[in-house]
């Protein structure tokens, strides 16, 4: 399709914006290079571990950078889509996320082979419950964007994406790594590496909010379709949680799988309910609320 105006030489670039405004604070926070984290010390305090507490950071790692790989290898549709309706300001920011989402697959790749010493095959690791999510659910919703840009399609990959893999599965992993990391006082590099991964990665949600917000607001109706697609994947998201203590008794490090199935609710509930709120609101009181958001998570 021929080009037939530019963003930047008609209306120009709306800065102050939601999605302006993270792209901001990719720019900033977001330049972060794997292969400068200095992961020495985490490789000592591996091998003092016990077989169950390595078995169980493997474990964890390998559903992480299978994660990642996956959003890296199925999210060009999304920036497609938003390219297409040209919205450029939202256009810039998502060209960031394909850079990030590499990387935390370089991070947590680097792991695997500096610190666990793990072998190249680690599926027996992926649950059913995570395949039916980061196999099927995700690939889905995300390469049907290339067929069908509706706001409905958009909704749904956005709801798998940024709030089920992002906003309940990662945070909950992250959460994981830094119990085992403060209870401990192990693994520095590894904490630097989640902390900016996890930076980056609260970002994508905040834009996956805004977008499922922005699409509610032209067409509340579309609560139907979000309030489904998480309803639907409730139950395989929180039983990627337990399948992870289903290998242990006791889990190890003392952690308890109550504690991290409550946490991962907590966090879909979260999600949930700041979405069902957008129904009621208008574009410019999910900008402020946007864009004050963001102001205060910078870092």
């Amino acid at each position: 399709m021929a080009h037939t105006a530019f963003t930047t030489t008609t209306r120009g670039l709306q800065y102050g914006t939601p999605p302006m405004l993270l792209f901001e604070q990719a720019k900033k926070h977001g330049i972060w290079n794997p292969s400068e984290i200095d992961l020495t010390r985490d490789r000592q305090d591996w091998e003092k571990l016990s077989r169950d507490e390595k078995d169980f950071l493997l474990r964890l790692t390998a559903l992480f950078v299978a994660g990642e790989e996956a959003v890296t290898l199925d999210l060009l549709p999304m920036i497609q889509v938003i390219a297409n309706e040209g919205r450029t300001e939202e256009h810039l920011y998502l060209t960031s996320f394909l850079f990030e989402e590499a990387k935390h697959v370089d991070f947590f790749s680097r792991i695997l082979r500096e610190v666990c010493d793990a072998p190249p095959d680690l599926t027996h690791y992926q649950s059913p419950s995570f395949k039916i999510i980061i196999y099927q659910a995700l690939p889905n919703a995300l390469q049907a964007l290339r067929t069908d840009p509706s706001p409905e399609a958009q909704a749904r990959a956005a709801c798998l994406y940024n709030m089920i893999v992002e906003g309940m599965l990662a945070e909950t992993g992250y959460h994981g790594y830094y119990t085992v990391i403060d209870r401990f006082n192990i693994l520095p590099g590894i904490r630097e590496g989640i902390g900016r991964v996890r930076l980056d990665e609260s970002r994508h949600i905040a834009y996956g909010v805004y977008l499922l917000s922005r699409l509610m607001t032209s067409d509340p109706s579309l609560w139907d379709e979000v309030e489904m697609t998480m309803n639907a994947l409730y139950t395989p998201a929180l039983g990627v949680i337990s399948d992870i203590f289903s290998f242990y008794t006791p889990a190890p490090f003392g952690i308890l799988h109550e504690e991290f199935s409550a946490f991962g609710t907590a966090q879909f509930q979260k999600r949930l309910d700041r979405i069902r709120k957008a129904q009621n609101q208008s574009q410019h009181e999910i900008d402020s609320e946007t864009e004050a958001f963001i102001q205060a998570n910078d870092a």
